[in-house]
């Protein structure tokens, strides 16, 4: 092979290498990883319901509201660059979506979201996850004399958690199942769960309505199901993020406070630094011919 045709192909490979390498550090779909099923979050509550045939007027208001997706998205409620910043990136009044738009329905200060009954003492958290992760799960209780028809605010739950549980990158039959004790409430209150990654920045965010003495404490408030595994199988086709996987490589989500139009991703720059390569790529393969052609007609 003539020496010019040599250095052409290495021209050209190098730059197809270099452009493959950069589209490699692009983010890949954002992976989603799970909800409390017991006692049951707000997002799995209406999940369950049927996201196209919701049966509470407060799941049919967030279909109303935000539409489908969310529901079908179920277990995708998240920070992906946490990194234990909780109270920084989540503002009071967003706890329960994280602080992202697509979930903002979940932040409705409602007495009429359903409800799981509980007791004071040991109670069994059980956490459905469709994609386990080396982290600390730390659940809280809003305090004594939460008003649910106000929005929930770092300061109304208590600081001594329910239950601190450290999670395994293994879970069982899709399952984190661990006891914690619930403190002596009455009434209505709130479950706050946070999942911070130690193997990644990434961390989630649940809340679960809960009733202490026995029942809802409104008519209108029905009794929280979990989803079925046939339910969960049922819509994973229309879910927007994937249902399994470890990667760090989630896409920070838009956070509601954002300015309209601030990247959330690098692929913008890798694709024109890609691009750029294979420019350069090209150029040089044009350029080379020409002196060869040149030295020809010489």
């Amino acid at each position: 092979m003539p020496s010019s045709s040599r250095r052409t192909s290495a021209l050209v490979a190098a730059a197809a290498s270099a452009a493959a390498a950069l589209t490699a550090l692009t983010p890949t779909v954002a992976q989603a990883h799970g909800a409390v099923f017991n006692p049951v979050s707000r997002i799995a509550a209406c999940y369950a319901e049927g996201p196209e045939t919701p049966k509470s007027q407060v799941c049919k208001d967030l279909v109303a509201d935000s539409g489908t997706q969310p529901l079908y998205d179920w277990n995708e409620v998240n920070i992906a660059n946490a990194d234990g910043n909780h109270k920084a990136l989540i503002p009071d009044g967003k706890l329960c979506s994280a602080n992202r738009e697509k979930y903002r329905a979940l932040d409705w200060a409602r007495s009429d979201w359903p409800a799981t009954a509980v007791s004071a003492g040991t109670y069994g958290f059980k956490i459905r996850v469709t994609a386990p992760h080396s982290g600390t799960m730390t659940m809280y209780v809003t305090k004594q004399g939460f008003d649910p028809t106000q929005p929930l605010k770092w300061s109304d739950l208590d600081p001594t958690p329910a239950a601190v549980y450290n999670t395994t990158r293994t879970s069982t039959d899709g399952y984190y199942a661990f006891d914690g004790d619930l403190p002596s409430r009455t009434g209505r209150h709130i479950v706050y769960m946070v999942w911070q990654r130690n193997d990644s920045p990434e961390a989630f965010y649940s809340c679960s309505d809960v009733t202490f003495g026995g029942g809802t404490t409104t008519a209108s408030a029905a009794a929280a199901k979990a989803p079925t595994e046939k339910e969960i199988a049922a819509g994973a086709t229309l879910s927007t993020v994937s249902h399994a996987g470890h990667g760090g490589d989630e896409q920070p989500p838009a956070l509601a406070t954002d300015a309209a139009g601030t990247p959330g991703s690098p692929l913008p720059l890798a694709l024109a630094g890609a691009g750029a390569l294979a420019a350069f790529g090209a150029g040089s393969l044009l350029l080379t011919r020409r002196r060869g052609q040149s030295r020809q007609s010489r």
